[in-house]
């Protein structure tokens, strides 16, 4: 009989519990501990999750003997503290929510940490699992070798968060590391390379200009532009829209070789579709070769159990899937690592700095 799995969460928020219900589908595992702030949060994942024991503090999660890993869910800038409280007190294997960090000085924290940490430790790039995408990477290689790529997302704006923490740069590490870090991720996977050069366009053009929290107006982006050059003399870019909730289609990959063009094209959440345009679109893949001309679109529907447990497409589960197949042994190491992670927060400042300064920033 295989044995049970338990979990800690620390933040359940609307991604921890969107956690909380995916590790529910999951045979053999039990959530054994959660540590939520907030009232209203807590009693929500409570119900998500009724044998859990609530906690006051993440050093009473700790204490909780039934543990074998942690999910961490909290706000961005407390990622780091907490995951250097929890290698102090007790190592675990980890589940780290994006951004990684927020603050540039935290980088080298993170580096010791990746050097001594003993178990395990994945970063919760969902978009790498949505499935559309999922089959771009694994096709990529119709297209000859990518050589242009490009990411569009249109879609709502930023949800409300408790406390607002979300609506600050200093909380979020700016729009470019909290919402974009996702897809900087992904242009290191698709490209198998690494960046060289960041610029960047945006601003604050629609969403949050009457809005103010203690008499603090909000610094986010809610628009913008990232071109991204590689090593591998690859280019990318990233176009975000977060007045766009109108599009058919929340995001927009395509990526272009020698050969073919291949792009993925992903829903939003199923939850803001208008009920009375029926049912919400299927995801599609679109293969559309040089020679013979001639674009094959795929159909890529998603486990309507899997779409019910959150609004990232079906990807927390699968990435819970491979999470707990490291746990078991069934997997060597994370798909997605501290080094990725890094990575993908690296790029999001570097985009901030471009977009503040006006010049173009290298590494």
């Amino acid at each position: 009989m295989t044995r049970t799995i338990h979990y800690g969460l620390i933040g359940c928020g609307m991604m921890g519990q969107e956690h909380l219900h995916n590790i529910a589908l999951l045979e053999g595992t039990q959530v054994s501990a959660i540590f939520e702030p907030d009232a209203e949060m807590a009693k929500a994942a409570q119900a998500i999750a009724p044998s859990a024991q609530m906690v006051a503090s993440v050093e009473d999660l700790l204490a909780v003997e039934d543990l074998d890993c942690i999910v961490i869910a909290s706000p961005n800038h407390l990622h780091v503290d907490q995951i250097e409280q929890i290698a102090r007190a007790r190592p675990l294997p980890l589940l780290v929510e994006k951004p990684l960090f927020t603050d540039p000085s935290d980088k080298a924290r993170l580096e010791a940490i990746q050097r001594d940490y003993p178990h395990p430790i994945w970063v919760a790039m969902e978009y790498r699992y949505m499935p559309p995408i999922a089959a771009l990477i694994d096709e990529a290689q119709v297209t000859g070798g990518v050589k242009m790529l490009t990411i569009r997302e249109h879609r709502f704006p930023f949800l409300e968060k408790v406390g607002n923490w979300n609506r600050f740069n200093r909380n979020t590490g700016g729009t470019f590391v909290e919402k974009c870090c996702h897809f900087f991720d992904l242009m290191r996977l698709i490209l198998q390379s690494d960046p060289v050069r960041v610029t960047a366009s945006g601003g604050q053009a629609v969403n949050h200009l009457d809005e103010a929290y203690d008499g603090e107006k909000p610094d986010i982006l809610d628009h913008g532009y990232v071109m991204v050059d590689f090593a591998s003399g690859a280019r990318a870019m990233l176009e975000l829209c977060m007045f766009a909730e109108g599009a058919r289609y929340q995001e927009e990959i395509s990526a272009v070789g020698p050969d073919a063009k291949i792009e993925a094209l992903v829903p939003g959440p199923g939850r803001f579709w208008p009920e009375h345009l029926g049912d919400a679109p299927v995801p599609q893949l679109i293969v559309s070769p040089r020679a013979p001309k001639g674009p094959v679109a795929k159909d890529i529907p998603v486990d309507p159990r899997l779409l019910a447990a959150g609004d990232h497409n079906g990807s927390t589960f699968y990435q819970h899937q491979g999470f707990l197949a490291v746990l078991r042994g069934e997997k060597p190491a994370p798909e997605v690592t501290l080094q990725d992670g890094m990575w993908a927060v690296r790029m999001g400042l570097a985009a901030q700095q471009a977009l503040e300064t006006g010049e173009s920033v290298r590494f």
